[in-house]
């Protein structure tokens, strides 16, 4: 009887996570998936938003990822993801700059992008200042 289970999280560009943990929470479709050892298998997407990784000692990690695929199997979660980034890791400056682009474009003064990829963009970007958010309330306490 496991009391943690293996998490990987990657991306297109490198391995962003793989370790144990005692709870993965992530940002599917439809709402958020809580991941504790011994979950049922299960395959689902998931959309721009957080992934939380709770480590055996109780201390948190926090990711942004636009996107991708989540899949449980028996000793392991696997989150395939479009783009994932640890809160820690983010240029808050640059991600400023990617949201303020992103709205522009969508309220029709943009050009570089189109409306579907700008809306992709802004969720990402979103997604990535909200970690902030979380890494410095964690901080804090």
């Amino acid at each position: 009887m496991s009391s943690t289970i293996r998490c990987d999280i990657v991306s297109a560009e490198a391995e962003i996570f793989h370790g144990e943990a005692t709870l993965v929470v992530a940002t599917g479709e439809v709402g958020e998936l809580g991941i504790a050892p011994r979950h049922a298998p299960l395959i689902t997407r998931l959309k721009a938003g957080k992934v939380v990784v709770t480590q055996p000692d109780g201390s948190t990690l926090d990711f942004a990822i636009g996107g991708g695929i989540l899949e449980v199997q028996p000793q392991v979660v696997t989150i395939l993801a479009d783009t994932a980034i640890r809160a820690d890791d983010i240029d808050e400056a640059a991600v400023k700059a990617a949201k303020e682009e992103a709205e522009r474009v969508l309220a029709g003064r943009g050009e570089a992008m189109d409306v579907a990829e700008a809306q992709q963009k802004l969720a990402e970007v979103t997604a990535q200042l909200q970690a902030l958010e979380r890494l410095r309330k964690n901080l804090k306490h």
